[in-house]
């Protein structure tokens, strides 16, 4: 039985993981009080004593974590930013590639996802990879999301009973273009430039939909609609992710729709000439949590479902 330390378990991301490995057989958590989980000692010796350790901390937080590890044999899977562009590190996103999967397989540290970079990523990379995208491809990207991808603190905003009323509204925000989910988007992708990135934050606990419009005129020769189709059909076609032809209702695609769950869906609407590419997930699912476990799980070998919502 593999021993489990979850570095950070009182953050939202944590007590998804938390709640995810608290029933399985396969594995025994390694759990410190509130009092020792805020002392350094405790802390080290969690890190250096367990087989994986998951990092739910901010990014400064999870770089000294990282410097605790003694224990060649500890393997890491940080879910802040601080490590997802850094060499040595494997990429959390099984779905990629066999590359990628193998990587995580025998990786000691892996870089989990952001949440929207997630559903970036998954919709350009396979693109570049079939030669239908250029690299030097300008790109815009909006992303909607559940205010739990904002922690405790925008949680208990929106969810307090003298709530500002401008919260009952979405709202735009990393609107200086400097989101700390760009660099990540650029570098897994292998795009030159950075996207024109915009997020908004919606009045829903959690969920996310992220979208790429694009232009016919923007692929290689050879490419539209129905051989974009096709490449997400052949790319992604497990029950973690998955093409759906469709995944509107009359017309709408709600952001909410995988709530709960650790799935991601991939469709693309439009005609010849404009298309929408949408990735449909949870924030605190595929964008997180459930990623973080289906890492665990490869690492494990152990099916990459188990223990997921899907």
């Amino acid at each position: 039985m593999k021993k489990i330390f979850i570095d950070g378990r009182a953050g939202t991301t944590g007590l998804r993981i938390y709640e995810r490995l608290e029933n399985r057989e396969d594995v025994e958590l390694i759990i410190l009080s509130e009092e020792d989980r805020k002392d350094p000692d405790k802390r080290r010796v969690a890190l250096n004593s367990c087989d994986v350790a998951f990092l739910c901390l901010p990014d400064a937080a999870a770089r000294e974590a990282v410097s605790m590890i003694e224990n060649d044999n500890v393997v890491v899977i940080d879910t802040s930013t601080a490590h997802r562009t850094l060499e040595g590190w494997a990429y959390g996103f099984p779905e990629l590639s066999a590359a990628h999967e193998e990587k995580i397989k025998s990786a000691k540290r892996i870089a989990v996802p952001g949440c929207h970079a997630s559903g970036f990523i998954a919709l350009i990379y396979p693109l570049i990879k079939a030669g239908a995208l250029n690299r030097d491809a300008l790109l815009s990207c909006h992303s909607l999301t559940g205010y739990s991808g904002g922690g405790k603190n925008m949680i208990a905003d929106y969810q307090s009973e003298e709530r500002d009323i401008l919260l009952g509204a979405p709202r735009q925000y990393g609107i200086g273009q400097e989101h700390k989910h760009l660099k990540e988007m650029r570098a897994i992708t292998g795009i030159d430039e950075l996207p024109l990135f915009s997020p908004i934050v919606a009045d829903f606990y959690s969920g996310m939909e992220v979208t790429v419009p694009l232009f016919a005129s923007m692929l290689n020769d050879g490419f539209g609609i129905d051989e974009i189709r096709n490449i997400y059909a052949d790319a992604y076609n497990t029950d973690i992710v998955k093409y759906e032809e469709r995944l509107d209702n009359n017309g709408f695609i709600s952001a909410s729709a995988l709530s709960g769950k650790d799935s991601m869906r991939i469709t693309v609407c439009g005609n010849d000439e404009r298309m929408i590419l949408v990735a449909l997930y949870d924030n605190l699912g595929k964008g997180a949590s459930g990623a973080a476990i289906e890492c665990l799980n490869i690492v494990l070998g152990q099916e990459k479902t188990l223990g997921l919502v899907i």
